[in-house]
């Protein structure tokens, strides 16, 4: 999933240092995903590495030696982070990830798992590779988001895949004035509105009908979610656009979802503008493999057709 700022060889500024430090972040809710965090674990610390486990999750993981650490600075002074899970760990992982800057790898133990960059068959030669440091990085674009409404706090926060605007009750239509660069766009009647970055072109925005966006490209998507509009196209802009999405004061109340993970209300009359991050998500890639082959995998293309091969 695309949003690349550049791609960089992993930086050696570790060394001569003793002791390299990981980050493990996993479902323990599911015993398979704790049992393979719990292998990768062993294989880093055979290795010389310090492992650093979320608290919460460490009585589960049950790792002598492991480290339980809390809070933002979790991957503080880490070299990697690793995400054993699906796309919903990935992202929890992220969070930690990002305000430290440590490079982060996804192993997909869940169903999809798009921003997962090895597969469960690739266990034990996905550590293999981070312990020889055979790996680049990439830093993927994300979105800063900041919302104001008179009698509440401003809110502010952040996302790797979307930001949306969505109604807040079921049977009401919501009403949202968009603004593109300081300019009114429209005004949808609608469900919602979702900006996304390329990476996250393959997931909310996808199932709204927006393009998928290869990683090469830098650029912000926004899509209306069933927009009673005759104008209601996915729209693709600069990385440098803003977004401004004013809930109409005379509508119903809206919420404001970060990556499915973080949610606020929204009241009638709230403005939410919505830029480029400051801060990337860099993400491991162990391989160069084309995204063309990342997407026929995971979305099970019919590359051969229904009718087969005619070669």
């Amino acid at each position: 999933m695309g949003g690349v700022w550049g791609r960089r060889p992993v930086s050696d500024g570790t060394a001569g240092v003793v002791n390299r430090t990981a980050l493990l972040v996993t479902h323990t809710g599911r015993r398979r995903s704790t049992e393979h965090a719990r292998s990768v674990a062993v294989d880093l610390i055979a290795a010389g590495f310090v492992v650093r486990v979320v608290a919460e999750e460490a009585e589960d993981l049950d790792l002598p030696g492991a480290v339980p650490v809390t809070g933002p600075e979790a991957a503080e002074g880490a070299e990697i982070v690793f995400a054993l899970g699906g796309d919903g760990t990935f992202l929890r992982a992220a969070e930690l990830a990002r305000p430290a800057k440590v490079p982060l790898l996804g192993i997909n133990l869940g169903k999809v798992g798009f921003l997962a960059d090895a597969e469960i068959d690739d266990l034990d030669s996905a550590v293999r590779d981070v312990v020889d440091r055979n790996y680049t990085v990439d830093e993927r674009l994300t979105l800063d988001v900041t919302a104001e409404f008179d009698g509440g706090p401003t809110i502010e926060s952040w996302a790797l895949n979307e930001i949306s605007v969505e109604k807040g009750e079921r049977a009401q239509m919501l009403e949202l004035l968009v603004d593109v660069d300081g300019r009114p766009l429209s005004r949808y009647g609608c469900d919602g509105v979702v900006c996304a970055t390329p990476t996250g072109s393959t997931a909310y925005a996808f199932s709204g009908g927006g393009p998928v966006v290869w990683p090469e490209v830098e650029a912000l998507l926004l899509v209306p979610i069933s927009a009673h509009a005759l104008f209601s196209r996915p729209l693709v802009t600069a990385p440098t656009s803003t977004f401004v999405i004013t809930v109409d004061p005379f509508t119903s109340l809206a919420v404001l979802c970060c990556d499915g993970r973080r949610v606020y209300d929204l009241p009638p009359g709230a403005r939410v503008t919505v830029r480029r991050g400051a801060l990337p998500v860099r993400i491991v890639r162990l391989r160069d493999r084309p995204f063309t082959d990342r997407l026929v995998a995971k979305f099970d293309l019919p590359v051969q057709g229904w009718r087969g091969s005619r070669h």
